[in-house]
């Protein structure tokens, strides 16, 4: 099949799982910001989205969406290496026109993967997973809003959270016009205009990540908690 034997190929499967990742982290962070305005509301949207079987279903085709362009990064870049051969020791200068992000896209993909193993040991396990085995936390499985407001009362969590949201906006930046690329939807004059959106695409999604992460952080008993109250890191489990 061409999708899995050619380079092309390999590239439309990375470009489409790629834009697709893309809708999701919109989605998520409009969904974050509501946490700004009414714990209530995000709890109910956590709750929406719990232990139903749609969501488990969602959730399980996202992470089949995340491992097929995880493995095909890899491929492309072992692909890649092995195309250069042993000029690819010979090359010291980068090219000024090539976008630091591009240069450093499997640097930055180890960072994202790690950061992903952090959210998903953080507010996954602690909320989907919790809800599915009936395991018993300090904080409810359906209370998001309590998770965020504990998870970034530690700053060293923060810091974490920070980083990778960096690292995923430098992904962003490169990765959503790249794909549009690969497919064909990008012309000699949409083609630097598609680099334009990205980059605001890319800044305002992981901006409000971010503004959440901070606003949690530095003023958790203003953002309409349900009581008020941080649930210590060691009691949360």
């Amino acid at each position: 099949m061409w999708l899995c034997n050619s380079s092309i190929g390999r590239k439309v499967v990375m470009s489409v799982t790629g834009l697709a990742l893309v809708l999701f982290l919109t989605f998520h962070a409009c969904m974050n910001v509501v946490a700004l305005f009414s714990a209530e509301a995000y709890n109910q949207i956590c709750e929406l989205l719990g232990s139903n079987w749609y969501a488990i279903a969602a959730t399980c085709g996202l992470a089949a969406l995340v491992v097929i362009h995880i493995v095909y990064a890899f491929i492309l870049t072992l692909q890649n290496q092995k195309a250069r051969g042993n000029n690819k020791y010979a090359i010291t200068d980068k090219p000024a026109k090539v976008e630091w992000a591009s240069q450093n896209m499997l640097v930055l993909g180890i960072i994202i993967c790690l950061g992903l193993l952090l959210h998903l040991h953080d507010f996954w396990a602690n909320m989907m997973w919790a809800e599915i085995v009936g395991a018993e936390r300090a904080i409810a499985p359906t209370d998001g809003f309590g998770w965020i407001q504990h998870t970034f009362a530690n700053p060293v969590f923060l810091v974490l959270y920070l980083i990778w949201i960096c690292a995923i906006w430098f992904h962003l930046t490169h990765g959503i016009w790249s794909g549009v690329q690969t497919l064909g939807w990008s012309g000699h004059i949409w083609f630097n205009r598609w680099k334009c959106i990205s980059q605001i695409w890319a800044t305002i999604v992981m901006g409000m990540f971010a503004i959440v992460a901070l606003a949690f952080a530095f003023c958790p008993d203003c953002l309409g908690g349900l009581d008020g109250k941080v649930v210590p890191f060691e009691m949360a489990f």
